[in-house]
């Protein structure tokens, strides 16, 4: 599973040229893999690219991004997405909140990333988005059911030798 950004036209409904788009991508550096699938080198990570076809004809360029409990990458794809939209003449678009975005729309929609990784990792079993479901393992110290289970555990070995004394 996939969080999905989408390059269309400025006006829904208006055809879409994706040469443009293409090549402002080929500029800042996107690189073909050997399965044929196109990669955005972004700082925080690679974001794949795609063309939304429908009727055999492009309506939309695709930006995919991995669901992770992670946000950088998602923030830096809608400053870098909206950057280029604006030189290519285009709209970026999530559709999941079915809002065209700004720059300044990047907490926002990580927000929204961060509660489809949680249901990715709960309940559709995507094994990158599992750490977003449950939370990061704390970092030093007993989780609170460690604590509860080793203090049960020393009251009925206290409880034992109590009852050896006596015996």
């Amino acid at each position: 599973m996939r969080y999905e950004l989408l390059l269309q036209p400025q006006e829904p409904g208006a055809p879409y040229d994706p040469v443009p788009v293409e090549a402002l991508l080929t500029a800042r550096g996107i690189v073909a893999r050997s399965d044929g699938s196109r990669v955005w080198r972004l700082k925080s990570g690679d974001v794949e690219v795609g063309r939304l076809n429908e009727g055999g004809q492009a309506v939309a360029s695709e930006l995919k991004v991995p669901l992770t409990e992670k946000t950088e990458l998602i923030r830096e794809l809608v400053v870098e997405a909206t950057a280029l939209a604006a030189e290519a003449g285009v709209r970026v678009v999530d559709p999941s909140l079915m809002k065209t975005l700004t720059a300044q729309d990047d907490g926002l929609v990580a927000d929204n990333f961060l509660r489809t990784a949680r249901y990715a990792g709960e309940y559709a079993g995507v094994s990158e988005a599992v750490v977003a479901s449950y939370g990061a393992a704390e970092e030093g110290g007993l989780k609170p059911g460690t604590k509860v289970l080793l203090a049960i555990v020393g009251f009925f070995a206290v409880l034992y030798l109590i009852a050896q004394k006596l015996l």
